[in-house]
């Protein structure tokens, strides 16, 4: 049973494997700061333009929606569509064509991405667009963004891309990723994409246990287990004779006794019997 890491849950594994993320984070961010050169950039970048021996020229300023940013001396330069090595060339030369420095040594660092953005939707804690850059664009950086995903979130994040012009959907193991160090699914995201967390499956127990009610479904977990979450049988309950209803891919519910050892899946309904002794 795939599952994804909640923050905000009740259980330490779950924030140990957010504390994970983190490090995998950071250490994710140290190599992309190293790609800056090859980032398309795009209206809504804030880019800052430096040119060697003139601070005078420094200039912080955001692009356009139409393409380009203003530079001292030389006004308007297209930018977007372009990498910040390829803006350094068209400033350079500007600067030496118009005779303003003879030979321009310039600079361009990307501040802030905000031309590539990602959906968040669901159950987590801040659901909305944001902005990714080349130090943050990964599945899991991207979920931390968004404050992580509620106690009422699934076990199951889905990914909607686009791979070769057709929508593809990802189903990602977050916990398991980081469990067996296979960070291939913590994939870098591209402009567009969608990660939804539905809400978490359920089981209902009730009958003769302390705490009848609806519960989240945690990984591989048994009936015996159910049971426990549900606080355990009364004075009165009894495991013998227990009921499990659960609804066939046909559609109808078939009722039949079940055994403690067997895995609860969603919308499993447990019953427990009263002792007749």
């Amino acid at each position: 049973m795939n599952t994804i890491v909640t923050v905000g849950g009740r259980r330490p594994w779950r924030l140990l494997a957010w504390l994970s993320v983190a490090v995998i984070a950071l250490a994710a961010a140290a190599g992309a700061l190293a790609q800056n050169g090859d980032y398309v950039i795009g209206p809504g970048d804030v880019v800052r333009i430096t040119v060697f021996q003139n601070p005078d020229l420094t200039t912080e300023t955001r692009v356009s929606e139409s393409g380009t940013v203003t530079f001292p001396l030389i006004g308007a330069v297209p930018a977007a569509g372009q990498s910040a090595s390829a803006l350094e060339q068209a400033v350079v030369d500007k600067l030496r064509d118009g005779g303003f420095v003879k030979r321009p040594q310039v600079n361009v660092n990307v501040l802030q991405y905000k031309s590539i953005q990602v959906s968040v939707l669901g159950q987590v804690n801040r659901p909305g667009r944001f902005p990714l850059d080349q130090a943050k664009n990964r599945l899991s950086e991207v979920l931390a963004l968004a404050g992580g995903i509620l106690p009422t979130g699934a076990d199951i994040v889905t990914l909607v891309t686009r791979e070769n012009g057709q929508e593809k959907k990802v189903q990602i193991d977050v916990p398991g990723m980081l469990q067996t160090g296979d960070l291939t699914k913590d994939i870098p995201l591209q402009n567009g994409d969608v990660i939804y967390v539905p809400r978490a499956p359920l089981f209902y127990i009730h009958g003769e246990v302390q705490k009848p009610g609806q519960y989240r479904i945690e990984r591989d977990m048994t009936v015996i287990q159910a049971l426990a979450t549900g606080g355990g049988l009364t004075l009165r309950g009894t495991m013998r004779g227990m009921k499990l209803s659960r609804r066939s891919p046909a559609g109808t519910v078939e009722t039949r006794d079940v055994r403690p050892n067997e895995h609860v899946f969603p919308d499993d309904v447990i019953s427990v019997k009263e002792s007749l002794f």
